[in-house]
């Protein structure tokens, strides 16, 4: 049943510069709803990542309509939920828990954030050979994501090697037998040189969020003949993506994945249509970016 008023939040580590309130209570506003968007921050409650079951269970008492999920937890709340979407279930990662009738349910909307942010911002990437950091919650989603979009290849690197495995079987499961494989950070040189003119690198580790700086990888590895996609929004302006630029390589910010998940969310925990290009621009103007455009 349609209501008026929503609570919901987020859980996750160090997610204090989230943009996400701001966004769901927006587009609510717009649309005449009151929508209260409160943060679950491990860090601040000093509870560590599996402690999300609790967290869980808390805001259901407390009334919550549903739920974010984002690193660390991605993984760790399926456990707690009553169903899975079949996205949510393919990937064995949720990013949106919806209260319905006394259940909780997962979903993945970074899936189709993903999907809808590359496709408008990189639309003539080539696909031949994307290699992608991490394969962790986010990574799962994305990697669907990618091979959904038309990629040949994806191969999953990540520095825990039975996680890039994992990934990688369940994305062959999907997708079929070669689509996927894995790989360990030593060989992102002769991974990154093959992907030369026919690929990219797709980025989906916490490094460069505010609360974890850096690059992900050494700058010399990028090369003009790359495209380079960053999951990170916050900060927009990340250093992979800086180097990136400074390489001359086609960049695409995770400005528009954060949008575009968002709207899904908003779907799912009000029953209304989002206007995603709004979301957008909102999130261009909380950034003071050009979000999600090609560079």
């Amino acid at each position: 049943m349609l209501k008026d008023s929503y609570l919901v939040g987020l859980i996750g580590s160090g997610i204090g510069p989230s943009l996400s309130p701001a966004l769901h209570e927006r587009e609510a506003a717009r649309q005449g709803l009151r929508c209260l968007y409160r943060l679950l921050d491990l860090d601040t409650i000093g509870v560590p990542p599996e402690a999300v079951g609790e967290l869980l269970r808390a805001a259901r008492l407390l009334g919550f309509d549903g739920l974010n999920i984002t690193h660390p937890c991605k993984r760790l709340v399926v456990e707690h939920l009553d169903a899975l979407d079949p996205r949510a279930e393919a990937l064995g990662a949720v990013n949106t828990v919806v209260f319905d009738g006394g259940r909780a349910v997962g979903h993945n909307t970074d899936v189709t954030g993903f999907a809808t942010a590359f496709a408008r911002g990189l639309p003539d990437a080539p696909l031949e050979r994307v290699v992608q950091l991490g394969a962790g919650g986010a990574g799962a989603a994305v990697a669907h994501a990618t091979l959904t979009l038309g990629a040949e290849r994806v191969t999953v690197v990540d520095a825990l090697p039975e996680r890039a495995d994992g990934l990688a079987a369940a994305l062959n499961r999907s997708f079929g037998p070669g689509r996927a494989a894995a790989a360990v950070p030593d060989r992102l040189p002769e991974l990154l040189a093959a992907a030369d003119g026919g690929g990219g690198l797709v980025h989906a580790t916490p490094t460069g969020m505010a609360a974890h700086p850096g690059l992900p990888l050494p700058a010399g590895l990028l090369h003009p003949g790359l495209w380079v996609a960053e999951v990170v929004y916050r900060p927009l302006e990340t250093e992979l993506l800086r180097a990136a630029r400074a390489a001359g390589c086609a960049t695409l910010d995770g400005g528009g994945m954060a949008a575009f998940q968002a709207a899904d969310a908003f779907r799912l925990f009000t029953g209304r249509e989002p206007d995603s290009a709004r979301m957008l621009a909102d999130l261009t103007e909380l950034t003071g970016g050009a979000v999600g455009a090609p560079q």
